[in-house]
């Protein structure tokens, strides 16, 4: 391979890395919005501790993007000093909460996409990245089961529940 396909290579991966990286923080930060608003006590525990692995995994891949990208930016360069238009999440973890539904929709939906991405990810030829998806897959499971256990929940619970959360997960859709 030559200098530069290494150097093209490596600019693909810290834009992945990034892209990743950024899913992580935003959808990190929507759930820290429901500190001291969900449901339950237990529940603002849950969402905190979600988002707290999904810091992880932001600072992981961000510090990651920056040093494959070579210009010296740190993770919270890459977290705090971009403008918006830069970011490269996906749309959905930007979804406004809106009621504990449409969280809990987003939630599943979401986990489930890491879920199945994180285990490819964790076999990657890239030994970076495959053993920061080899410890957030792990990490999303939780994120899954917990979410799924919720919709499930309001699905079958009462009539304004069930009608609350066929809305969130259609809205998320």
């Amino acid at each position: 391979m030559t200098a530069r396909n290494e150097l093209g290579q490596a600019a693909l991966l810290a834009s992945y890395a990034l892209s990743l990286g950024d899913d992580a923080l935003v959808l990190a930060q929507r759930l820290c919005e429901w500190a001291t608003h969900a449901p339950a006590i237990e529940e603002d525990v849950a969402l905190m501790n979600i988002a707290l692995d999904l810091m992880g995994q932001a600072r992981s891949l961000l510090s990651y993007a920056g040093l494959l990208e070579g210009e010296g930016r740190t993770e919270d360069d890459l977290a705090y000093l971009r403008d918006e238009r830069e970011f490269r999440n996906a749309q959905l973890v930007e979804l406004r909460n809106g009621d504990f539904a449409v969280t809990m929709a987003r939630q599943l939906l979401f986990s489930a996409y890491q879920y199945e991405l994180y285990g490819a990810l964790a076999t990657s030829s890239d030994e970076q990245l495959a053993g920061i998806a080899g410890k957030a897959v792990k990490e999303v499971a939780y994120h899954r089961d917990h979410a799924s256990g919720w919709v499930v929940r309001l699905g079958d619970g009462t009539e304004e529940s069930h009608r609350r959360m066929e809305a969130g997960l259609e809205r998320v859709w």
